[in-house]
């Protein structure tokens, strides 16, 4: 039987490995409402360009006669013209197409391989009175890319000699590897080459942190001297899918030497001043591992932490009381997820056990992202300890969700920080008092129960004592936690005080 239009693109979706689609539902929808469906999801495709995550975003539209009559119809802007979205979307994604039973094979074939070679969203629309219309032609699936073998055998080459030549070298692993689904590459070459390596702030837990290799986070001349005077002191330095945002780079202090560093990129890598083009990382990892002498391992630095953990009973929740037990709370295997803001720069220097991962939005950055992604790593992983730990002011944007993971009967462990509003606009506001940083006041523990979450264990905690019980309680329920944690106003982290005194001096400035 001939496979009509969404079928088809159905199909070659399960055949790459897409187990889950999300949506909401609505006339012109497929995961999204044509309009005002789309537009509302435009701000997660934009994160997930930013962060090279190869998501298809698919969308409904108007029949044909109606586009071509320019009818004036719900979810429109009312002027008649139906391709105003698709525009707004094709700055965000790196490939789109509207399906029709006639480009269908071709468009799905090829907006596959933009995705999967660029790491970024795609969009398809679908005029709904062609998506259950046969299929009429035919496309082959496009290869995976390779690398020109002259181009690799140089840079490969190149690299080597670089780091053959350094008295001492060390790694930077960066999250492009992860998105490329390379973490075991990456892992091979600093066991061949016996290199240690650090981690910037998006790339927390790229590597296992357990191992002798680490030396700790990266962070340019904001946080842990000596990690950063033993990476900024190398001879060479070899950065694997690493970006120098902002936020990775300590606000721009980190100081790496270009003829110094050597860029393993997604298909290109620089050595020094000199670029290869046409050459994939994973090809560049193989080859360089296979060549790279290794070395004795160097006397390990000591890593940053956020200590011990302070305070007992009825002592208040302070900065110093939070973030050592949440380092103390993880267990090896647990998924992270923690919301931008002074949550994940309070744990990006926490000790994550054997197989932890650690997810942030450092580069994006969207207020409310943890929430929701949360959800979506407890459905792709169910077997795995999912920790949400957000701020109260992010966790309103989004709360809602906590009614999907009650829904598909996950079993989160969600920790809410209440500091009384934005703490990190605070910190990097001119006046930090100011009225816009406020948040309204909500009852967070009754939330879960309103949502739908009725046999979840929640608790309140505003002393170290009640946040004890309450963490030891997570551990035994059979059911997801929920778990407020009130502090001061300004109970914030150590980097998080740091970025607000860089932005203070650019005020005095």
């Amino acid at each position: 039987m001939t496979e009509t239009v969404i079928q088809y693109v159905l199909r070659r979706l399960d055949e790459i490995g897409v187990g889950a689609i999300f949506g909401v539902p609505g006339d012109f929808a497929f995961s999204t409402t044509y309009g005002v469906g789309e537009l509302s999801a435009i701000n997660a495709i934009a994160g997930s360009y930013a962060e090279n995550l190869p998501l298809f975003h698919l969308t409904g539209m108007p029949t044909m006669p109606v586009q071509a009559t320019h009818a004036l119809v719900h979810h429109t802007l009312g002027n008649g013209e139906f391709d105003r979205f698709k525009n707004m979307a094709e700055w965000v994604v790196c490939g789109s197409a509207i399906m029709t039973p006639q480009t269908v094979a071709f468009e799905t074939e090829r907006l596959i391989a933009a995705a999967l070679y660029h790491r970024r969203p795609v969009y398809m629309a679908f005029p709904s009175d062609l998506a259950n219309r046969p299929v009429a032609g035919r496309a082959q699936p496009h290869e995976p890319p390779f690398s020109n073998p002259d181009s690799l055998a140089r840079a490969v080459d190149a690299i080597h000699r670089s780091v053959d030549n350094a008295a001492t070298a060390c790694v930077l692993p960066g999250l492009l590897a992860a998105r490329l689904r390379l973490r075991d590459d990456v892992q091979r070459f600093v066991d061949a080459s016996g290199l240690p390596f650090a981690t910037m702030f998006a790339d927390k837990s790229i590597l296992d942190e357990q191992q002798p290799g680490y030396i700790g986070m990266y962070d340019g001349r904001l946080m842990d001297e000596d990690v950063r005077a033993f990476v900024e002191s190398c001879d060479h330095v070899v950065c694997i899918g690493t970006m120098m945002t902002d936020f990775n780079s300590g606000a721009f202090t980190a100081r790496l030497e270009p003829t110094r560093t050597t860029t393993i990129g997604h298909h290109h890598c620089k050595v020094g001043n000199d670029v290869y083009t046409d050459v994939e990382m994973r090809d560049v990892l193989i080859e360089l591992t296979s060549r790279v002498a290794k070395r004795s391992r160097h006397q390990p630095l000591r890593r940053e932490s956020p200590g011990e953990p302070v305070g007992a009973g009825n002592d208040p929740i302070s900065a110093e009381a939070l973030y050592p037990r949440w380092e103390r709370f993880f267990q090896p295997g647990d998924i992270i997820i923690a919301e931008t803001g002074t949550v994940s720069m309070g744990l990006g220097f926490a000790h994550l056990p054997r197989g932890a991962e650690f997810h942030n939005q450092t580069l994006w950055g969207s207020i409310g992202w943890a929430t929701p992604a949360s959800f979506g790593a407890a459905v792709a992983q169910p077997k795995s300890r999912i920790l949400l730990i957000t701020g109260e002011g992010s966790h309103q944007l989004t709360a809602q969700e906590i009614s999907q993971f009650a829904r598909r009967g996950l079993r989160p462990i969600i920790f809410v920080l209440n500091n009384n509003g934005y703490l990190i606009e605070r910190l990097l506001c001119k006046d930090p008092d100011i009225s816009y940083n406020d948040i309204a006041h909500w009852n967070y523990t009754d939330l879960p129960h309103a949502l739908g979450a009725e046999d979840w264990y929640t608790a309140r905690t505003t002393t170290c004592g009640e946040l004890d019980q309450a963490m030891a309680m997570a551990t035994e329920v059979e059911t997801a936690a929920y778990i407020e944690v009130v502090t001061d106003t300004y109970a914030a982290s150590r980097l998080a005080l740091k970025l607000g005194d860089n932005q203070a001096s650019l005020y005095n400035a």
